[in-house]
């Protein structure tokens, strides 16, 4: 699996909901791999294999796949009879019609729908106690395992061209954008993801052999969205980070290495939900946090090998992916770890 990363909030958010059951958390980190003391800042990051294994772990100690967000827990297996149930479907518009009753049926203090309007379609979730603070890690988690299980049904990244959250825009909606979409609204009445119509008649390609081995990977493959290893963007993701980050081709010489017009390609990314150049941003976050938490190397020479012409360059971007500079990302890397 590459070692995509995961916000350290997504941690803090699964544990904080074993936390208010009186349970220790201890072990459950320790059974992830991820060091407790990565807690301590806001700007750490793990690998969503680490993540996965908590999901896991957390669902085992609750009996509840949902770290507790609901009301009605939604005990260890739910998903797995989900799974089996949707590969039966024929569209993905039967696939998200059933999935949203399966939801609805499971869990009582969230509605989930599928709404239509012409060129758009839009994956709905609002919650029904109007009168209290938003679960925001409820709708997450949500958006996580419905979306991650859209993309494996019709073996692409289903496009997200907008998404729209039901709640205050958090500290570190800058994940969402790798997430979901360069579209982000906030405050709006419901939680959903927008994308294009034409997509609910995609057949699914998925069958009772292919969903066993879904369900094994599970839940790290819908934190990745489904990362199909033979799609073009994990080609070039491949590709990428078997070279130097200062030698990385451009659009039109990648699309020449794979004898395909840059056009051609650049459908192909479109269709999977990856562009080229946030493929590159995703590998190069990554690698930066990679160096500035395993290694000594100085800002300088971190910026150079990854293909920055100046550091102000690679100071301005990684307060982007972030929140922090290079420099006070590993002083504060080094206070949590003393």
């Amino acid at each position: 699996m590459e070692k995509n990363s995961i916000s350290i909030h997504f941690v803090q958010s699964a544990l904080h909901s074993v936390e208010a059951r009186g349970h220790d958390t201890s072990e459950l980190l320790l059974a992830s791999d991820i060091d407790s003391a990565l807690l301590n800042s806001q700007q750490s990051r793990v690998t969503a294999e680490n993540f996965s294994a908590l999901w896991l772990a957390v669902a085992r100690c609750l009996d509840d796949e949902f770290f507790g967000q609901d009301s009605h827990r939604m005990k260890v297996g739910s998903f797995a009879m989900l799974c089996r149930t949707l590969i039966h479907c024929k569209t993905l518009k039967g696939a998200l019609v059933c999935m949203m009753r399966f939801f609805n049926l499971l869990l009582d203090d969230y509605h989930c729908s599928l709404v239509s309007d012409g060129q758009y379609s839009r994956m709905v979730i609002e919650e029904r106690g109007k009168n209290q603070e938003p679960r925001v890690f409820g709708h997450e988690t949500l958006l996580i395992m419905q979306h991650g299980l859209v993309c494996w049904l019709v073996g692409r990244r289903l496009p997200v061209l907008a998404a729209s959250f039901a709640y205050p825009e958090p500290s570190y909606s800058a994940e969402y954008l790798l997430m979901y979409s360069s579209e982000l609204h906030f405050n709006e009445n419901v939680t959903s993801l927008t994308f294009d119509a034409r997509y609910l008649d995609l057949p699914l390609i998925q069958n009772e052999r292919t969903v066993n081995a879904f369900i094994r990977a599970a839940p790290a493959n819908i934190v990745l969205k489904y990362k199909n290893n033979s799609s073009f963007s994990a080609t070039i993701r491949k590709t990428l980070r078997a070279m130097p980050s200062d030698e990385w081709p451009d659009f039109d010489t990648f699309a020449s290495t794979l004898n395909m017009t840059r056009s051609t390609l650049r459908r192909r990314l479109d269709e999977e939900g990856q562009p080229f150049q946030a493929i590159k941003d995703q590998l190069r976050r990554d690698i930066a946090i990679e160096s500035l938490s395993y290694h000594d190397k100085s800002v300088v020479e971190i910026a150079t090998e990854l293909g920055f012409a100046e550091p102000s360059a690679f100071h301005r971007a990684f307060k982007k992916w972030t929140g922090m500079t290079p420099g006070e990302y590993r002083q504060k890397l080094a206070q949590t770890q003393h």
